[in-house]
């Protein structure tokens, strides 16, 4: 069943306009009565179509349950800023796995190094790759991705969280030795080809984020998020 994303559900006045109600009508050819998926808040509505203008489609909710593809942890990934579109890969495979934000972290190893202004006209076309991998992996929410921020804007942010974790080649505790059980807002950081330099490490050592080794394998940078985000959603039963 077709799966479209609204910002919230007002009862009884729940409709579809835009680039989504032309995508309907034109493209999918889904008519009057036939039904459809409306995603909002973490919650799937499944409506019936009960008109289809040129503007908007208009529909009558079925039922309403709380999204089964929507993970019971907070995962926001920092991901230190990787060179050419391997970014892409990084934000469709992360929102499949069920992450709900993606951050973009310049870190002093980083080649690719846009500054914000630049960064910031990719970012629609960024969002849209979430918004595609979200609708084909049932997700209930569209994760955010954001703008680019500096390390030590990321340090800030990732201690606020009820876990953060670092992953660093170079060494630290293993995966199931961090206290994360329990904890529904995780922050996980992955750095860039170049890796992480060791005071920046050290830094968030520092800050009570947990150096984290994920073996004596070197995972590549669009490779680590896949790992981590999988072994948490199974150690957190979501997968």
């Amino acid at each position: 069943m077709p799966r479209f994303f609204l910002e919230n559900i007002t009862a009884g006045n729940i409709r579809i306009t835009g680039e989504d109600a032309h995508h309907i009508g034109r493209s999918l050819r889904i008519r009057t009565g036939e039904e459809l998926t409306v995603c909002a808040e973490g919650r799937d509505y499944h409506c019936r179509i009960t008109a289809i203008t040129s503007d908007e489609v208009i529909l009558e909710e079925i039922s309403s349950e709380l999204c089964a593809a929507e993970p019971t942890v907070n995962i926001t990934l920092y991901q230190a800023m990787p060179k050419a579109d391997k970014l892409s890969s990084i934000i469709q495979k992360s929102v499949e796995l069920g992450a709900v934000k993606i951050v973009p972290v310049l870190t002093r190893r980083c080649v690719a190094r846009p500054d914000k202004k630049d960064f910031a006209k990719k970012l629609p076309r960024l969002q849209k790759i979430a918004e595609s991998a979200a609708k084909q992996s049932g997700r209930g929410i569209i994760p955010d991705v954001m703008p680019i921020i500096t390390w030590q804007e990321a340090l800030s942010e990732m201690k606020k969280a009820e876990c953060a974790m670092l992953f660093y080649e170079e060494g630290g505790v293993r995966f199931n030795e961090v206290p994360f059980q329990g904890c529904r807002d995780i922050a996980v950081f992955i750095g860039s080809e170049g890796g992480l330099d060791p005071e920046e490490a050290e830094e968030a050592k520092n800050a009570g984020i947990h150096n984290v080794w994920l073996g004596n394998r070197i995972l590549r940078c669009e490779t680590a998020p896949i790992a981590v985000i999988s072994v948490l959603m199974h150690l957190t039963g979501n997968m």
